[in-house]
């Protein structure tokens, strides 16, 4: 069978908007949801960790994300609709069958989410109430696993996205007279383990930056001196592990598992091999401001909260930009092996389009309200 053969035709009414309108809105909104799905996915294994064998300063983390995180996975989730939207209304020829394939899992993501948040609200309000019973650490441990089975069921979902060749393979070996049961995995796909085990190790260095932003502007009554002397170097040690582990797997996925035909389109355009050049050294910068930092606490100086901390947050959030960017070029060059998405047929919808530009400034305005009310209430708190 040919590939080509299980491609859905082009929709008849044509993309919605423009290709780059669909892009750039698909690419912002995934950065947006990187940023806390980054502090959840590697934050709660912390939490699971420091809540069952964490003492003094570790234990004092896992209560500490514990506050926020609610409001994190719940920005996360909520976010994460964007570019899953953008990916539906661009790439549905390849997201729709890929989803039909892996049906089972992929639907199962809705169920594992909501026991994965009901896990860290349970873990969260026993911390609130000066409590942690062994059900509400349990409940953080089942949350950490449910949170990593879902991120590699997306990686499965998105890398069968751009791997028609292996669609024959799962129809051939999961269908029932002709119709798929929807009973599979892309396991067999080389690129899966290394994509997944590479946004892992971006989490990572996410979560280390995320524990300096939460020492030094969520401040509340139990922290201390002490307690960002530790946070600064806990979080340079797990930022240089994070590196490592993204350099490795990113060199694994780049160069061990990339077909011909996209590693061509990636040294054949300039601009894209330079992006992905600074992709990879990207998380040097960050490293620095958090390298600086452990120095001043080694010399019994605190880093500024406007000065290295800062910094440090800006120069990961440039990390998180330049993947995403990466990842979809890569995304694009790998389908066009069977099809150039950015050459369907357009059919402006301009009143959507305004409508949801009003509402995602409105949404985003919101968003950046709430984060600032939170930072004010643990400020006066500290006062009070």
């Amino acid at each position: 069978m040919n590939p080509q053969d299980l491609i859905a035709p082009p929709s008849s009414l044509g993309n919605p908007a423009p290709f780059w309108f669909i892009t750039f809105f698909k690419v912002l909104g995934f950065i947006l949801h990187m940023i806390p799905m980054n502090i959840w996915y590697v934050g709660m294994l912390l939490v699971a960790l420091f809540a069952t064998f964490g003492k003094g300063h570790s234990e004092e983390l896992a209560h500490r994300f514990t506050r926020t995180m609610p409001i994190i996975v719940a920005l996360g989730v909520n976010l994460g609709i964007v570019p899953l939207l953008f990916t539906q209304v661009g790439y549905y020829q390849f997201y729709y069958p890929a989803g039909v394939l892996i049906g089972w899992p992929w639907i199962s993501v809705i169920v594992l989410l909501t026991f994965a948040y009901y896990g860290v609200y349970v873990y969260s309000l026993n911390v609130r109430n000066s409590k942690r019973t062994k059900f509400a650490i349990a409940s953080a441990c089942i949350s950490s696993v449910l949170f990593i089975v879902i991120g590699f069921l997306f990686a499965n979902n998105f890398s069968l996205m751009v791997n028609e060749d292996n669609w024959i393979n799962i129809f051939n070996r999961t269908n029932v007279g002709a119709a798929p049961t929807g009973m599979a995995l892309n396991t067999s796909d080389p690129t899966l383990f290394p994509r997944w085990l590479m946004m892992f190790g971006i989490a990572i260095m996410t979560t280390a930056v995320y524990i300096i932003f939460d020492g030094f502007y969520f401040k509340r009554n139990s922290t201390s001196a002490q307690y960002k002397a530790w946070a600064v170097k806990f979080s340079f040690g797990i930022f240089t592990l994070g590196m490592i582990w993204f350099a490795v797997m990113g060199s694994w996925y780049i160069f061990g598992t990339l077909d011909k035909f996209t590693l061509d389109q990636i040294v054949g355009t300039p601009i894209m091999l330079f992006i992905f050049f600074l992709t990879a050294i990207s998380p040097g910068a960050p490293w620095i401001a958090l390298l600086l930092m452990r120095v001043r606490v080694n010399s019994n100086i605190l880093p500024s909260r406007k000065g290295s901390v800062l910094l440090a947050m800006i120069a990961q959030l440039i990390v998180i930009v330049l993947n995403a960017i990466s990842r979809q070029w890569v995304q694009n060059a790998e389908l066009l092996r069977y099809s150039d998405v950015s050459k369907l047929a357009v059919n402006t919808q301009w009143s959507p389009m305004i409508v949801f530009l009003i509402l995602f400034v409105i949404g985003l305005g919101v968003v950046g309200w709430m984060i600032a009310k939170i930072i004010a209430v643990e400020r006066l708190a500290e006062k009070a």
